[in-house]
């Protein structure tokens, strides 16, 4: 069978990118060590195939008929896409993919909910992907990646609970229908606390992110099902915080289990909390 190698997550803000430099230098250290850590992790577990989670921006999918989770199953994946270049500025990047990997973890799942998708083509790739493919310079680990993008935006929006049963879904698939010896990866791309264009969007709910960080490291998966519902998650950031279902994702697809803190800076020209955590594996 195969095996969850590591399993993290982190924020994926284009501040971090296109406004770095206008954060203090200790904020910008907290945010290279963080992705400094998550680009060691997967060199030392041997990742051969990464599947990352975060939200779609509206880039892929018409509102009108909007798909809840999406998988990429193109054999290469390339960005950012040419739109969000002049505010993302990072390099153009390009690394493999595995259709085949994505293409049995999308059969395995795609009936839990409505609204699961696979497409072929390379997909828009904005924050969502191209800031922690730059941030922590996956290309240079040999990585494969299984983009996974969900709705966290448009009405109805999958809550924590739905999230977390395709986690779980998702781990078993890894663990059971995959071949002996692959090592697959977890990474929840997106969050903390934001409202893009809203009226808090020069704002950052510090109370919100550390409440958030120090529920994740105690490890109890149903005090976060209960708590930290997309309702709670609207109140910190509205059409922003959301975005942390991608993380309850990777927590349904592992279980329970508490995490280490990466580090948290907030930092209101990145316009959002950052946050990053690695999960305790056997």
């Amino acid at each position: 069978m195969a095996e969850i190698s590591v399993a993290m997550a982190a924020s994926h803000a284009p501040g971090l990118t296109g406004w770095f430099d206008k954060a203090p230098e200790a904020d910008q250290r907290t945010v290279r060590e963080a992705y400094a850590e998550i680009h060691d992790a997967i060199v030392e577990s041997r990742t051969d195939v990464l599947v990352i989670v975060g939200n779609d921006h509206i880039a892929n999918s018409k509102v009108g008929d909007y798909p809840n989770f999406t998988f990429g199953l193109a054999e290469r994946h390339s960005g950012p896409d040419e739109w969000f270049k002049p505010w993302l500025r990072v390099p153009d990047y390009e690394i493999p993919g595995r259709p085949d990997v994505g293409d049995v973890l999308y059969r395995s799942v795609k009936d839990l909910t409505p609204g699961v998708r696979a497409v072929r083509e390379n997909l828009r790739y904005d924050d969502n992907v191209s800031v922690p493919v730059t941030m922590a310079d996956m290309v240079s680990t040999g990585v494969a990646l299984v983009p996974l993008l969900q709705n966290c935006t448009v009405p109805p929006v999958p809550d924590e609970r739905v999230c977390y049963a395709l986690g779980r879904a998702l781990g078993e698939a890894i663990r059971t229908r995959l071949p002996d010896g692959l090592r697959v990866g977890l990474f929840g791309s997106g969050g903390l606390s934001h409202e893009p264009g809203g009226p808090r969007y020069l704002e950052i709910d510090e109370k919100f992110d550390r409440w958030w960080m120090d529920l994740l490291v105690e490890g109890d998966h149903e005090r976060v099902l209960a708590e930290a519902t997309f309702e709670a998650m609207e109140r910190a950031g509205s059409g922003g915080t959301a975005e942390l279902l991608s993380w309850i994702v990777v927590m349904g697809a592992i279980g329970p289990r508490p995490c280490r803190n990466l580090g948290y800076a907030a930092v209101d020209q990145w316009r959002c909390g950052f946050g990053a955590v690695r999960w305790e594996l056997p």
